[in-house]
């Protein structure tokens, strides 16, 4: 199981921008463990209650919230994470329940009881608020990603483009999953995460391009490019 509590920053910028920043933190950050420089796919299905109150709780701005979601790196993927993530201020904290493929695709069905098979405390959470609260899958959400990490502090830096999603098809596994974008073409989301405080030498580098700080979802750009609701 995942645990981690961190504060994250959120900036919408230009692909040339996003370009230059990778060009700039890869000369003092590593790559990702698992892809180095190179990009990969990030697949993941959001759940929200019957009602859309964690739609409704980011459109409102509500410093306490929170978001479910089902993550592959690939339709191949034998299993999938099972995330709470919770906004509480600027701190977040994201707790992960690994699960089978097979349990994943009843969970999309809308049968919870697979969570019980398991023993971490995190899994008999994710029952009770997604079967108390009616919770239903909403959209699948995808999107390139490039990480970079460093080891003060836990930072780790993403770099997400092509957002696209899907409000019909709930299949992650799918490789013929349809998908359409939900953002420009020449923009993307830069995603600064860490512990306790950023190095000056990262700041310096994060600083030398123009950006506004965001609170852009991309769970929420998935709901509302379709109108959202049920």
């Amino acid at each position: 199981m995942l645990d981690v509590l961190r504060e994250e920053k959120k900036y919408k910028m230009s692909k040339i921008q996003l370009s230059y920043v990778k060009s700039q933190l890869s000369m003092v950050m590593q790559g990702d463990s698992f892809h180095g420089l190179n990009s990969y796919l990030v697949r993941s299905l959001y759940f929200d209650s019957y009602t859309d109150i964690d739609l409704f709780e980011k459109e409102a701005g509500l410093s306490e919230r929170k978001k479910i979601r089902l993550r592959i790196y690939s339709p191949k993927d034998t299993k999938a994470k099972l995330e709470l993530k919770a906004k509480s201020g600027c701190m977040q904290h994201k707790r992960s329940l690994t699960i089978s493929k097979e349990d994943a695709q009843e969970l999309i069905k809308g049968n919870y009881n697979v969570l019980l098979r398991y023993d971490e405390d995190i899994a008999m959470e994710f029952y009770r608020i997604m079967s108390m609260n009616l919770y239903r899958p909403k959209c699948v959400v995808e999107y390139d990603r490039i990480a970079l990490m460093a080891p003060e502090n836990s930072i780790r830096v993403t770099i997400d483009t092509d957002v696209r999603s899907n409000e019909g098809e709930f299949d992650i596994f799918s490789e013929k999953l349809q998908t359409y974008p939900v953002m420009e073409k020449d923009q993307g989301v830069l995603e600064v995460k860490y512990n306790r405080f950023l190095p000056s030498y990262i700041k310096i580098m994060l600083n030398s391009v123009n950006k506004v700080e965001t609170s852009v979802s991309k769970y929420v750009l998935a709901r509302k490019f379709s109108g959202g609701g049920n």
